[in-house]
């Protein structure tokens, strides 16, 4: 048995629960065992300035007891940086070391310490293309790697044609910006289909100009009801501005939406572009009237969008689940074990 410490950025830090602990049943059943510690203060600080500097010692002192307890293990894993955008006391934890990588982390203030600690490591995986063409650099091997879905959780529901349409969005707070953006376009759609609500599955409320209230169904996110939230949708957002930041991210949303049989919007950026490209899961929009003409094809065509449901949920099996790239992460770990070695 490979056995192998990894560090998390937390218990509820999405990167964690599914490019980590989604993973440890199968990657048991490979012969490669995991023992996750998460961050228990969190990789990230406070938002209250007072709290910051006793956040730093208390987050340092954890990374650096954890130096001693990586080197009882045959490999380290790191997602992305112990403590936010430093390279701390990972150097003085035990070889060989992996960072997992789903996101454009060198975007970040201090954004260097990326390529620094991917030199401190052995080898880089990586949640797209994007992200590998930029830290082969380091000279590390790279390995791609998709952020699964675990299939047998987020699955589709009885489907059925006589409930209310829901369009709907899930997401962090801190990518709501994106969806405000189409208040124009949400707004009107919602005017010509007044049955129609938008749901928002999120831990803040958004803020909309034009969205009526009654149109809005506000649901707070949490992780019991992360999957039920989204059966019931007629269709999945995912607007994005086409950025670096958002070229680094790996349509995870999009893909929950799919597993789920629940044909997509989205903004045909980055990974977004490569799965509409992949089969007819649904489309891309970029311009206001292009949001517009999409949601109302999927709202106005239930046989339509039962199909994209379907390849997207078909899609989602065959190259995005959790077991389908459970092999490929057990194959990486070892290859990377056996180098060092």
């Amino acid at each position: 048995m490979l056995r192998v410490a990894a560090y998390t950025g937390g218990i509820d830090v999405p990167s964690a629960r599914f490019r980590v602990r989604a993973y440890l049943p199968h990657l048991a059943h490979a012969g490669v065992t995991v023992t996750e510690f998460p961050a228990r203060s969190g990789t990230y600080p406070p938002s209250s300035t007072w709290r910051r500097p006793f956040w730093f010692g208390r987050r340092l002192g954890e990374a650096l007891a954890g130096a001693s307890r990586s080197r009882r293990y045959d490999l380290v894993l790191f997602q992305r940086e112990l403590l936010a955008t430093f390279v701390t006391a990972e150097p003085f934890y035990g070889r060989p070391r992996v960072l997992d990588v789903d996101d454009a982390i060198w975007l970040h203030c201090r954004g260097s310490f990326a390529l620094r600690l991917a030199r401190d490591c052995d080898a880089v995986i990586c949640g797209n293309r994007y992200l590998v063409d930029y830290f082969s650099a380091t000279g590390r091997d790279t390995y791609l790697l998709p952020t699964g879905v675990d299939t047998e959780r987020f699955v589709p529901k009885a489907p059925t044609v006589t409930g209310r349409p829901i369009i709907g969005w899930s997401g962090s707070s801190a990518n709501l910006r994106y969806l405000e953006a189409l208040d124009d376009p949400l707004s009107n759609v919602l005017k010509r289909h007044p049955r129609a609500r938008l749901r928002v599955i999120c831990d803040h409320r958004p803020r909309f100009n034009r969205v009526s209230a009654d149109a809005l169904e506000y649901i707070p996110w949490s992780q019991g009801s992360e999957v039920s939230t989204l059966q019931d949708l007629t269709l999945g957002l995912m607007p994005l501005k086409d950025s670096e930041w958002a070229r680094g991210k790996c349509a995870f949303k999009m893909l929950t939406y799919m597993a789920c049989g629940v044909p997509v919007v989205v903004s045909p950026v980055g990974v977004n572009a490569e799965i509409l490209r992949a089969a007819n899961v649904g489309f891309g929009a970029q311009a206001p009237d292009e949001w517009v003409g999409a949601i109302e094809a999927l709202l106005g065509d239930h046989d339509l969008a039962a199909r994209m449901g379907q390849a997207g949920r078909t899609l989602v099996e065959s190259s995005y689940s959790i077991s389908a790239l459970a092999p490929q992460l057990a194959a990486i770990l070892k290859q990377v074990a056996a180098v060092r070695a």
